[in-house]
């Protein structure tokens, strides 16, 4: 037997079980079908923002959070409906969705912190909601940024990985491609594949398929921790929801190519459950990167409530549909609305002065400040005048950037971006001028106004997220800058069907003997604890919590 646990996948949700088996004196491998540059998946190139609920980060900014509040939000954003039959797809989803609430209400901040996650002070307010107390949204901001951005949450599991192999208490394979899992009396005892040449392509850029060899190897439990399908577009549109319309003719991709959903297929050819496929989360605010990494390379813009929204033919989108509030539900409006379906894209209509206190960029890449750990460039790029550097490049060289001072000039720029004439400048200016008269109150009747002075009360956002309210055609606030918005792929919802201890089950309900799955592979646990929407910081939230409650189980049982 090569191992106590062979974990496939090196992304943060496999790091974390492993480095729990690995305090627990168990002998692991990871499989991992990229290069050791990849060690952490994702989870590096992100953003890092964990949801987490009533800590010291938010009482300093007067925020009053609990486990109830935020139970009460999240059930609502999951609307879980499928509890009905024999064997439900949500009945272990909600009971997943429940005990992570416990968890970010929890010790996941002691329990992070323990293991060298540092947090900034800065507390984001992430999916503001759909505009009622029981529906979808944050009813407060829980979006806890951390030093180092996701290189803070993974690299600190990654370095112990690393510092364990070497002194040989765990093995690492990379460019070990898993093909199948091996089973012997219905127990999954291991897996084989094929090994992959070496590459020293940098991190995230695609890799060789050239196979050199294969490979078997056995264990007494195998864990998958793979994550989902967001960089193969054909699944994405095969599992398309037709609640959310139809999936655009092009769009951007959110994750290194390599996340390709294919150890789900595999799993599901041996007999384990995948549930809520059609669940998926993509963003709305994608733009493409000027220096791309993976092809189709998309950059996220985490915005402000500020920003104008206008559909493609220059309509204002409808609230929720506005900056920062409803992902999904403005998703839905652009991919449901007829006359919308042949158009890929959307428009912010924003200014300077808008762009340069209310535009973050998701990334560890295009947060140098943040990542780099420098509480002075922080203090500076957040606080200080001008846009962040990273911002101020893709003004300069992103192909989706329009910048102008005056609005005719600047829908001249947008029509000639999209190759066709599709917006009207009399018809736009119309809107702007409706929306900027409704700032002449402390009070309005304009919903985007009202979230506008809701942020604004609150401190965290008023002092780093939220600018003063201002008419978007005052030309002191300018110049006017429309920026081109795409679909950008990014996360599974739905995944391999597990129980509260992670193990994998079947088309019965039954666990797979030996088999246990954690992070997006699982649907962040159950097979789709976030139900139909996110709250934003769960992702990386979700990897760390099912990667902990699977290495902590196979340690116990092992």
């Amino acid at each position: 037997m090569d191992a106590d646990v062979l974990v496939v996948g090196g992304g943060l949700a496999g790091l974390v079980a492993a480095d729990e088996l690995l305090r627990a004196g168990r002998r692991v491998t990871i499989v991992e079908q990229e290069s050791a540059a990849n060690l952490g998946g994702q989870a590096w190139w992100s953003f890092g923002g964990i949801f987490l609920v009533d800590t010291p980060q938010q009482r300093r900014f007067g925020i009053r959070d609990s486990f109830d509040l935020a139970w009460q939000d999240w059930r609502g954003s999951a609307a879980w409906d499928r509890l009905e039959g024999e064997h439900p797809e949500d009945l272990h989803a909600q009971r997943w969705g429940r005990a992570f609430v416990e968890f970010a209400a929890g010790d996941a901040r002691p329990w992070l912190e323990a293991r060298g996650v540092r947090f900034t002070p800065i507390v984001g307010w992430a999916e503001r909601g759909s505009g009622s107390a029981g529906g979808h949204g944050n009813s407060v901001p829980r979006f806890h940024v951390p030093w180092g951005t996701g290189t803070g949450v993974s690299e600190p599991f990654a370095d112990r990985i690393r510092a364990a192999a070497s002194d040989g208490r765990l093995a690492l394979r990379f460019r070990h491609r898993v093909d199948g899992l091996v089973r012997e009396g219905g127990a999954v005892t291991g897996v084989h594949g094929t090994v992959l040449a070496p590459d020293d392509a940098p991190r995230g850029a695609p890799t060789n398929r050239t196979v050199l060899d294969e490979f078997a190897l056995t264990a007494r439990a195998v864990v998958i921790a793979t994550g989902g399908i967001g960089a193969d577009h054909d699944q994405v549109r095969r599992l398309w929801p037709t609640r959310l319309g139809t999936p655009p003719a092009r769009m951007l991709t959110g994750v290194p190519a390599s996340v390709d959903g294919r150890m789900l297929d595999i799993a599901e050819r041996a007999g384990v459950r995948l549930v809520n496929r059609d669940r998926m989360w993509h963003y709305t605010e994608g733009i493409e990167n000027h220096s791309p990494v993976w092809p189709g390379h998309g950059i996220r813009i985490l915005p402000g409530p500020s920003s104008l929204w206008f559909d493609a033919l220059g309509r204002r989108l409808p609230f929720p549909a506005t900056p920062g509030h409803d992902t999904l539900g403005t998703l839905r409006v652009l991919r449901t609305t007829p006359e919308l379906q042949p158009y890929d894209h959307s428009w912010f209509v924003t200014t300077q002065r808008v762009l340069e206190k209310e535009f973050a960029l998701s990334g560890s890449e295009q947060n140098p400040d943040l990542t780099g750990g420098s509480r002075r460039e922080v203090l500076r790029t957040r606080l200080g005048r001008g846009a962040p550097p990273a911002l101020e490049t893709f003004l300069r060289r992103g192909s989706d950037f329009v910048v102008a001072w005056t609005l005719h000039e600047l829908v001249a720029g947008m029509n000639a971006l999209v190759g066709e004439p599709l917006l009207d400048a009399a018809a736009i200016e119309r809107q702007m001028r409706e929306r900027d008269a409704e700032l002449a109150n402390p009070y309005t009747k304009d919903l985007q106004v009202m979230s506008i002075r809701n942020g604004r009360r609150a401190l965290s956002d008023r002092l780093l997220r939220v600018a003063k309210p201002h008419r978007v055609l005052d030309p002191a606030a300018g110049p006017l800058v429309a920026v081109r918005l795409r679909v950008i792929t990014r996360k599974t919802l739905g995944g391999i069907q597990t129980d509260l201890d992670g193990r994998a089950l079947d088309a019965d309900g039954r666990p797979v003997p030996g088999l246990f799955a954690a992070g997006e592979a699982a649907g962040f646990g159950g097979g789709g604890a976030h139900g139909y929407n996110a709250l934003e910081g769960t992702f990386l939230g979700g990897c760390l919590f099912t990667g902990r409650v699977v290495g902590r189980a196979l340690a116990r049982d092992l």
